[in-house]
């Protein structure tokens, strides 16, 4: 997920990973049902099945960013919900990418909101040890059987493990605790800059209305102890590129010209970095931008009290090693760098491009530069505001020509921690004997806020067992067959997301 990021970070960054074949405990409500044998039966004989699931949809790497294959995703995730046995399944047109919306209605008491992506980020294959788009199954010491694929912990393996619960159910031969309403985009991955557009469908509002909530499902558990944390929110974000150029300034080449010329050219590039240094303080730590901070809201006691909880819980040791560094910001201590990473906002550079980046040099003056940048936000902030602050603060300063393309984003989401939906995780989690984490914020972003804001207003949030990691990054992997006892594998992901559902239609 673009950006379902880290929390203390996120377990899925924090702390590596895995996922497992520990033995799978019901939740009392699927347990009382008395269907779990025929469902985990079916679960173990759909396994192949499951498996290939995953590694067909990778083969298909519908790409956002660069509009590679977006019909075609969106046809094979329509596909895939009518498989998994949804009623009504239908693609949504955007302005962008189309989504899909999807409803199973088995007349149960009550709905529950899936939210699925079917786009995955870009990835170079070179930089893979097996090719992102085999879906090869390898042994992964430390961890078992894992399926390596772009796309396979975010967001496909999760997502088929969720299909495979639904799949395992019919081949019971019963029938969903709940009624579903599935929700899916294209573009998560470039900042959903669409899916608002699906979310707000006149018949696709109607039956969000009735959720109790939304999941996205997750395989974060951690290899150490087989924990999970619970987000009760996640940090919104604004994806953007900064330009600089000749042709907008009316200073410098408006084309790449030898650098020589420097002597009495002015070049953009400079001109970029000088625009970038005042967007935030000296060490490049704190974001400057002008009244960036006028609608942050300081952390409740509350949330102060669940990061002390976490800082004790989740290791710093085991944080560093898994983000390869040796240092936090300001060495600060561990429980104020978890309160940073819920509380704070940012403003990140993504990448800078200009001119010649290939071998050996090649003395040009570069007619234009460009900066990939996001900007975390948290409460309440808000997407559009923060992106007028930030053109604001250039224009102020004499920067009126550089570019501010906003491509995507969406705001900060918050869920009550006395919710059902809150309350079934935790449910569910701990009849399974999972250690869990309460964390104020996800510090990575997705379109929850979607969901959690007008007009929907539900509370929404992420879960599953089972574990990936290397999202975004190469050789990005999903475990399936697990060595590590203390997480599940894929069977026991599966059988997370029925007992889940059992839990929601039980709970009170």
């Amino acid at each position: 997920m673009s950006n379902l990021g880290t929390i203390a970070t996120d377990r899925r960054t924090l702390l590596a990973g895995g996922a497992a074949a520990a033995l799978f405990t019901p939740g009392l409500a699927l347990a009382a049902s008395g269907d779990l044998p025929a469902i985990r039966k079916a679960a173990e004989a759909g396994y192949a099945a499951s498996v290939k699931r995953i590694q067909d949809w990778i083969a298909l790497p519908s790409i956002a960013a660069e509009n590679l294959d977006m019909e075609k995703g969106a046809d094979y995730m329509a596909a895939l919900a009518k498989d998994a046995g949804f009623q009504h399944v239908e693609k949504v047109a955007t302005e962008g990418a189309p989504g899909v919306f999807a409803t199973l209605d088995v007349g149960a008491k009550r709905w529950m909101g899936i939210y699925f992506m079917y786009d995955v980020k870009q990835y170079d294959p070179a930089e893979w040890s097996s090719p992102p788009l085999e879906a090869r199954i390898v042994d992964k010491p430390g961890f078992g059987k894992v399926i390596v694929g772009r796309g396979a912990v975010n967001q496909k393996g999760p997502q088929a493990a969720f299909l495979a619960g639904l799949h395992a159910i019919r081949a019971a031969g019963k029938t969903s605790p709940v009624n579903l309403v599935l929700i899916c985009e294209g573009e998560e991955e470039i900042g959903s800059p669409h899916f608002r557009q699906i979310v707000t469908k006149p018949h696709v509002l109607a039956a969000l209305k009735k959720c109790e909530g939304v999941i996205i499902p997750a395989g974060w558990q951690s290899p150490s102890d087989g924990g999970v944390t619970v987000n009760l929110g996640a940090k919104g974000i604004v994806e953007l590129e900064l330009v600089a150029s000749g042709a907008k300034w009316g200073r410098g080449p408006k084309t790449d010209i030898h650098s020589s010329e420097k002597a009495r050219v002015d070049s953009p590039a400079w001109r970029l970095v000088q625009a970038l240094t005042t967007l935030v303080t000296p060490d490049g730590n704190n974001p400057a931008i002008d009244n960036y901070f006028e609608k942050v809201r300081p952390l409740t006691p509350r949330e102060k009290e669940l990061i002390a909880l976490a800082g004790k819980q989740l290791s710093e040791a085991d944080a560093k090693k898994a983000l390869g560094v040796e240092h936090f910001i300001d060495d600060l201590p561990w429980e104020k760098t978890l309160e940073r990473l819920a509380s704070q906002p940012t403003v990140n550079i993504e990448g800078l491009v200009s001119g010649y980046t290939g071998p050996g040099g090649k003395t040009v003056l570069p007619g234009r530069a460009v900066a990939k940048m996001d900007l975390r936000l948290v409460p309440n902030m808000t997407a559009e505001d923060s992106a007028a602050k930030l053109r604001a603060h250039l224009d102020k300063r004499g920067f009126a020509d550089i570019e501010v393309n906003v491509s995507g984003g969406y705001d900060p989401t918050e869920t009550d921690e006395n919710s059902r939906l809150i309350k079934a995780e935790l449910a569910t989690y701990k009849r399974n004997k999972v250690p869990t984490t309460i964390y104020p914020r996800l510090a990575g972003s997705w379109p929850g806020a979607a969901f959690t804001s007008a007009p929907v207003s539900l509370p929404a949030g992420q879960f599953g067992l089972g574990h990936g990691s290397g999202a975004h990054a190469p050789n990005e992997y999903y475990v399936i067959e697990s060595s590590n006892p203390k997480v599940q594998g894929l069977v026991g992901s599966t059988m997370s997301y029925v007992d889940f559902l059992y839990e929601i239609a039980a709970a009170r």
